[in-house]
Formats: C-alpha cells, structure tokens, sequence
C-alpha cells in the first residue's frame, strides 16, 4: 500500500492516461512540419508561420481552460472537460496526421489548433485531478511519477512506430498509420484510468468571474515556484532545440540521433523511483536541486566533447535522462503541495485549475523562448546547419551547454533562496492526512 492507503493499482491506473497524451503530443511538434512541407509541398515559411500562430492561440488558451475546468468541471473532478478533450483529440489528430490530398494552410492551422485545444484540455483537467486524489506530499510524488513514466512510454512509441508502421512505404504512411493505432490507445488507457482509479473528490465552483487567474499570479508561493519553473524549463528546452544539431555537426554522428534520443528518455523513465526515494529522504525541493546540480554537471562534460566522442555522449544522454526524471517528477509535486495549503487555497479561491492552467502556458513559452534564444544566438555567432568551421563548431557546443548551464544556476538559486516558502513542511502533512476519511489523531 501507497501512504494514505491508496493502493499502488490505482497509482498505476492514474498513470495510464499519460501515455497516449504523450503519444499524441510527440508527432505534432516533431513530424507535422516535415509532413506538411515535403508530402504536401507547402512552403516551410507559410507552415512556419501557421506553426506560430497556432502555437500562440494554444499558449493563450491554457490559462482560460484551467478557469474552465475550475469553473464548470469542479463538481465532477473535472471529468467532463477531461472527456471532452479526449473526445476532440481522438477526431482531431488522424486528420491533422493524415490529410487530405491538396490540404492547405487552413486545414494545417484548423486542426493544429483543435488538437492542441484537445490536448490541453484534456491535460490540464488530469492534472488537477491527480492533485486532488492525492491527500500528502509524498502520495503526490508517487501519482505525479506515475504520469510521468507512462508518459515517458509514450514518447518512446510515438517516436518508434511510424519507422515501423511505415515498412518502406514512406514517412507519410506511417504516420498515417500511428495516427489509428492512436485510438484504440487512448480507449484502452482512459478505460483504465476512469474506471479503476479514484475520483477527484467534488469541490464547491469557483467564482464565475476570471479573477481567479490574476489571483493565482498574486499568490507570491505560487508566482515563486512558477518563477523556478520557467527558468529551469528554458534550461532543458535549449538543449532540446539544439540537440540534432549538436550530434550531427558537433559529434558528426547525425545517425545515432535516433538512438540517443531513445537512451535519453529510458534514462528518465528508469530514474523516477529514484527521485521518489530521494525526494522521500531529501525532501522534494533538495531532491529537485540535486536533479539541477547533475545537469549542470553533465552539460559541463558535454561542452568538451568533439567528433567521434559518441560512447561520452551515449553517457552523457543517460545521465541528463536521470537529471530529467527530477524536471518530471519534483516540480509537479510541489505545485499539487502549495495547492493543497489552505492558505493558497483562500487566496485563489480554490482554484487549482487556474495553476495548472499557468503552468501548461509556462510550458509552451518555454519551448518558444529557447529556440528564440537559442536558433538565432546561434546564427549570431557564424553557425549553420551542416558548418565544419571550427569557429562555428564551437559556437554551437558553447551555445548547447553553456546556455542551460546558466539557467539551471540561475533556477538553483531562486529555488535555495525561496526554500522555505516552497518546501512543504510536516504540519501541512498531518493537515492533509487529518483530513482524510477514517483518519485518527
């Protein structure tokens, strides 16, 4: 038995939904350019701009979803904007992955933005959710692991399948194929997680008026750890906009892409029982330092390494995998902690939505923010795809390493300094357990 009762199956079974989130979020940032301009010949400047524009509505309308959910889904746990979501996501990416012949601009934007609206729908009412049924810090630990790993699954499938689906026939054709075997995916995994694990306990609505998003924003805990968040997220997607670049003209290893990419990522899958040991024995704020600390090393070492260095870099994949899973698994947690303060509460009038709603639009920025410091940075200082110039060589190592280097320094700080703010503390614990049923002094 997990603390407070909850038994691991229904852990488990919060956790199988992230999977086919994950799976669906993979294929729309990494294949949809590539299909869009080379299957259907559209110009990489329009796709460019539609990518843009779309990803744009999506930032803006996270915030006003998780309004939503706490508005009109509280008395269910959020199961109805959470359905709904599915519900658009399953219509909306077969089509988006398998158009038309002759789809345009417009189908691309219509469909990326009723994909992205799914997803985030979707994601935002399964994150309140799991903050709401786990009652103490380290429960919220396990439950938001358990998202993560699955999610991890996921991404791991959505990269491998459209190689294989596709069985000489093209990139187009398995992708065309992933996009149904998303469905039944997704059936499966909503049946385990609706049906088996526990319900979100019922909350009285939120306030009809939008004031609940700037009030989160006021909330000065709340501003804090989304401040942490955000540094620490630039820090990890700056590598993520480089990285093909780093390995093809750094390493000049650009066929072993792939398969560092799948190290990475087994890598963080593997390490969250790690960090739900160490956050249980450190403390989910001294965990999630420690997580930082061993980026910082292993960008460090990476920044040294040159062509043919491709064993060091296969270590190096592992390592910044396992930094990952504390990204994943750690600053979840703590945001499902400050939510279950009462103090936070009365101040966003319990309003957990409207949170996970900023957090979800910190997300995207922070993919927008690094390839727009990183990309340009890059042009900057002489380097372009494909460059053997030493100069330029090196300029892009710096770029890959140093940059997160920084950041993550910078986020480590923040997080030190505002330690006693942000760690929740024994008596928050014995709150949330005296609160659960059945519970005795």
């Amino acid at each position: 038995m997990t603390p407070a009762g909850l038994p691991p199956r229904a852990v488990l079974a919060y956790g199988a939904l992230g999977l086919p989130l994950a799976f669906a979020a993979l294929p729309l940032y990494v294949h949809v350019p590539r299909l869009y301009t080379e299957t259907l010949g559209l110009p990489l400047a329009s796709v460019g701009a539609v990518l843009l524009a779309a990803r744009a509505v999506d930032a803006v309308s996270d915030p006003l979803i998780g309004w939503a959910n706490d508005r009109f889904g509280a008395r269910s746990g959020g199961r109805g904007i959470l359905l709904g979501g599915l519900a658009i996501l399953a219509v909306s990416l077969p089509l988006l992955l398998a158009p038309p012949a002759g789809a345009g601009e417009g189908w691309l934007f219509g469909l990326l933005v009723l994909v992205s609206l799914g997803y985030s729908m979707a994601s935002i009412a399964y994150a309140v959710w799991g903050a709401a049924m786990a009652p103490t810090p380290a429960l919220r630990t396990r439950v938001v692991a358990s998202r993560e790993g699955f999610g991890l699954v996921g991404v791991l499938l959505a990269a491998a399948l459209p190689g294989l689906l596709a069985g000489g026939a093209g990139e187009a054709a398995g992708l065309a194929a992933l996009s149904w075997v998303f469905i039944p995916l997704l059936l499966v995994c909503a049946v385990c997680t609706l049906g088996w694990a526990p319900r979100a306990p019922a909350l009285p609505s939120a306030a009809a008026s939008l004031a609940s998003l700037p009030a989160a924003l006021r909330d000065g805990d709340f501003a804090r750890l989304l401040g942490v968040f955000a540094v620490n997220g630039i820090a990890a997607a700056v590598p993520s906009a480089t990285v093909l670049f780093f390995v093809a003209d750094v390493l000049r290893a650009a066929e072993l892409a792939g398969l560092f990419l799948v190290v990475y990522f087994l890598a963080a899958a593997c390490s969250l029982p790690l960090w739900i040991a160490a956050a249980a024995r450190l403390g989910k704020l001294r965990a999630w330092l420690a997580g930082m600390g061993l980026a910082v090393a292993v960008f460090a070492w990476a920044g040294l390494l040159g062509a043919g260095d491709t064993w060091a870099y296969g270590l190096i994949c592992v390592l910044s995998g396992v930094a990952l899973g504390a990204d994943l698994a750690l600053p979840p947690s703590l945001l499902a902690d400050l939510l279950a303060r009462p103090t936070l509460q009365a101040h966003t009038r319990a309003a957990p939505g409207a949170a996970f709603g900023w957090w979800n639009f910190a997300t995207k920025v922070n993919l927008a923010l690094a390839a727009g410091l990183a990309l340009p940075l890059l042009a900057l200082l002489g380097y372009s795809p494909g460059s053997r110039d030493p100069a330029a060589v090196h300029a892009l190592a710096t770029v890959y390493a140093l940059v997160p280097i920084l950041l993550k320094l910078a986020a480590m700080a923040l997080l030190w300094a505002w330690r006693q703010r942000l760690e929740p503390s024994p008596s928050h614990h014995d709150a949330a357990t005296a609160a659960l049923p059945g519970a005795r002094p």
